[in-house]
């Protein structure tokens, strides 16, 4: 049964709001709830206190206040108020100046115009501060005004800045060329979205092997990639590549997701690599929560032996 779930039917369930709240109630009650194993926390305090831990395994991190698909203008200032106040809580904690962020949370279905001032109103916050911010790509439908609202920003000079490239797009291979020449430092997925075939690759054999073109591009034309998977054919990939290019490791890092082979993040550190964790956290963690089950079946188990404990 489990290798026939697909994101498809996990897309489709994160869009339940009696599930949402089910989920809610459950997930996030106690230290040891089924949702934390992909999940920081509610709140910036538990995030911090997550990224902590991963500094002192050797990691970095980058925070990421869950949130999506907002669709008031109301709703957006708040998502805007609440990363500024991220931001706050990061610098009074001395840990390291990194976040990332979604343009639908910031109000994109809304108005662009003010997604982008939202963005701005962050930017203006970070940039002094020493902050990276990433711009997280999202399904296909917002992949072109995300790269371009990423570029007009980069061309006001706000350049501690990235974005997210796909390697399930199509387009992505063309997106690649035009970011390794603007110098913008790219974080390179497959893809946790379901995405129609007039865009997007639908047999894993053929994203794979857009991504493992891209990350051979992407490491060697690139600014400081970041090379975003769990796979291992994947990572060997990367990971030869960079030794028959004479690639050092300081110039490029592997990226994984909170709670998500936990073993291969140590590896890698043990090996000399440099590896940063995505740490969601928030109330709005549903959605994240279910693409990740989406992607590896082996999570569901993990999930329902978690919520078997809660009831119990």
């Amino acid at each position: 049964m489990l290798p026939a779930l697909s994101k498809a039917f996990f897309h489709a369930l994160s869009r339940s709001g009696t599930l949402k709240k089910v989920a809610s109630r459950y997930g996030m009650r106690r230290p040891t709830s089924f949702a934390r194993r992909f999940i920081a926390g509610e709140t910036a305090a538990e995030a911090i206190e997550a990224a902590r831990a991963l500094d002192a395994r050797g990691m970095t991190h980058t925070l990421d206040l869950l949130g999506e698909s907002v669709s008031s203008l109301e709703g957006a200032e708040a998502a805007t108020r609440a990363y500024l106040a991220t931001i706050d809580a990061v610098m009074a904690a001395g840990i390291e100046r990194n976040i990332s962020l979604k343009l639908t949370q910031l109000g994109l279905e809304a108005d662009k115009a003010s997604a982008v001032d939202n963005l701005r109103k962050i930017l203006e916050r970070a940039d002094p501060a020493g902050f990276f911010v990433r711009i997280d790509m999202e399904d296909s439908p917002y992949t072109e005004v995300t790269l371009n609202v990423f570029e007009t920003l980069w061309q006001y000079g706000h350049r501690q800045i990235g974005v997210v490239l796909q390697s399930d797009l199509y387009r992505s291979e063309r997106d690649l060329q035009h970011l390794n020449a603007l110098g913008a430092r790219v974080r390179l997925v497959k893809g946790a979205y379901r995405e129609p075939k007039t865009v997007a690759y639908q047999r894993k054999a053929d994203v794979d092997a857009a991504y493992a073109r891209m990350l051979k591009v992407l490491l060697t034309d690139g600014t400081y990639p970041a090379i975003a998977t769990h796979d291992p054919v994947m990572i060997n990939v990367a990971r030869e590549w960079a030794r028959t290019h004479n690639i050092g490791q300081d110039r490029f890092e592997f990226q994984m997701l909170y709670g998500i082979r936990r073993d291969l993040q140590t590896t890698l550190v043990n090996d000399g690599y440099r590896v940063r964790i995505y740490v969601p956290f928030g109330r709005e963690w549903f959605p994240y929560f279910m693409r990740r089950l989406g992607e590896r079946p082996a999570n569901v188990l993990f999930v329902l032996r978690g919520i078997t404990a809660e009831r119990g």
